[in-house]
C-alpha cells in the first residue's frame, strides 16, 4: 500500500505579492512575513515545491514513485498545482493561456485553467470575472493603451461570498479583489499575462511589468460566466457537491456529519488531492490519518479507498479524464 501524504507548502510573499497580507494564518499557516499572498499546497514548480514531512519534494516523490505515484493515464509532466490565495488588496487584471499558446510561446509550458473556491470575504468584496458584455477585443486594446478608468469600464465585476466557485478558462480576464482568500486549482503554470496593475507602484516608485500583446493574443473577450451551481447530494452522512469536470481537472467538496463517512475510491489510473478545509480524519488500510483545517494531501495512484470522517469538510480534486 502506497499512502495518503501530508503536504507542507511553500510561500509567495513580500515584493512577490504586493497585494498579500497576513490572512493565510486563519487557515493555519506560518507564513514568512506580513505581505505573504500565496500557500502553495500541492505544487512541482521550480522553487515553489511542496514537501513531503520527510522534506522530500513532491517532484522527487513522483519521480521515485512512477505510475504509482501519478497514474497510469497521466504523463510525465504533473499536471496539477493547488495553492491558497489571500488578498489584503487587488491583484493584478490578468489573463492565462491555453496549452497550444504556451507550449508554442512558453517553452513549452502548459497552459492555465483554473477554479477558485471562495474560502471568505468581505462584505461587498469583488472579483474581475470577464469582460463587461459587448465589449471587443479591439476596444480592449484601446483601453490598454489609454489605462486607468477606460480600462476600469471595460471590466465586469461580481460580488463574491463563501462558499461559492469561479471557473476560469484559459483565455477569461480575472483578478481577485481585496478582502478575499480563496483555494485554486489549476494547472501547473506559472505563466500569467496582466493586463493592469491598479496603476499600482513599490516604494521606488517602479510598476509591475505588463504583458499587454501576449494578453491580447489569448484573451476571450466572449467568455461570460457565472458562479459554477454543481450538483448536490444530500444524505445522512452529510453532503457531496461535484462543481467541476473538465479536461484540466475534476473539483468536489463534501461536507460531513460528525458521524458521517465518505469513500473516495481507489483509482490507479490518476492520483487525488485533498485539502481540508475543516480538522477531521481520513482512514486508508488500518490507519488513520488526523488533519487540520487547511492541511493537504496528495493521494497516489496506488492508494486504498479513502474514508473520509471525523465530520471533515474537505476539496477533491484530480485530473480530469
Amino acid at each position: 500500500m502506497i499512502a495518503p501524504v501530508k503536504m507542507t507548502p511553500s510561500f509567495r510573499y513580500g515584493a512577490a505579492t504586493p497585494w498579500g497580507g497576513t490572512g493565510l494564518r486563519a487557515l493555519g499557516k506560518q507564513i514568512p512575513d506580513e505581505r505573504t499572498g500565496e500557500s502553495l499546497e500541492i505544487s512541482v514548480l521550480p522553487g515553489l515545491e511542496s514537501r513531503d514531512p520527510e522534506g522530500r519534494t513532491l517532484t522527487e516523490l513522483l519521480a521515485a514513485g512512477g505510475t504509482q505515484m501519478r497514474g497510469t493515464e497521466v504523463g510525465e509532466t504533473f499536471p496539477l498545482l493547488l495553492k491558497f490565495i489571500s488578498a489584503a488588496d487587488r491583484l493584478s487584471v490578468q489573463v492565462h493561456p491555453d496549452d497550444a499558446y504556451a507550449g508554442a510561446h512558453e517553452g513549452g509550458k502548459l497552459g492555465k485553467t483554473e477554479a477558485w473556491v471562495i474560502l471568505d470575504a468581505e462584505p461587498g468584496a469583488e472579483i474581475v470575472y470577464g469582460v463587461r458584455p459587448g465589449v471587443t477585443k479591439e476596444q480592449l486594446r484601446r483601453a490598454c493603451a489609454a489605462g486607468g478608468r477606460e480600462l476600469q469600464d471595460c471590466l465586469n465585476t461580481v460580488q463574491v461570498h463563501a462558499g461559492e466557485v469561479y471557473y476560469i478558462p484559459a483565455g477569461m480576464l480575472h483578478a481577485l479583489g481585496g478582502g478575499i482568500s480563496v483555494a485554486e486549482i489549476q494547472q501547473s503554470s506559472d505563466v500569467t499575462y496582466r493586463f493592469y496593475d491598479w496603476d499600482r507602484v513599490d516604494a521606488a516608485g517602479k510598476s509591475r511589468e505588463l504583458h499587454i500583446e501576449k494578453g491580447l493574443d489569448v484573451v476571450c473577450p466572449d467568455l461570460q460566466m457565472k458562479a459554477v451551481a454543481g450538483q448536490t447530494e444530500v444524505s445522512d452522512s452529510g453532503r457531496v457537491t461535484r462543481y467541476i469536470r473538465e479536461p484540466a481537472f475534476t473539483l468536489d467538496e463534501v461536507e460531513l456529519t460528525p458521524a458521517g463517512r465518505f469513500v473516495r475510491p481507489a483509482d490507479s489510473t490518476r492520483f487525488g488531492i485533498l485539502c481540508a478545509l475543516s480538522d477531521g480524519q481520513i482512514a486508508f488500510g488500518t490507519e488513520t490519518m488526523e488533519l487540520r483545517k487547511g492541511d493537504s494531501v496528495f493521494i497516489p495512484a496506488a492508494a486504498p479507498d479513502i474514508v473520509l470522517k471525523g465530520g471533515l469538510h474537505a476539496l477533491l480534486m484530480a485530473p480530469g479524464k
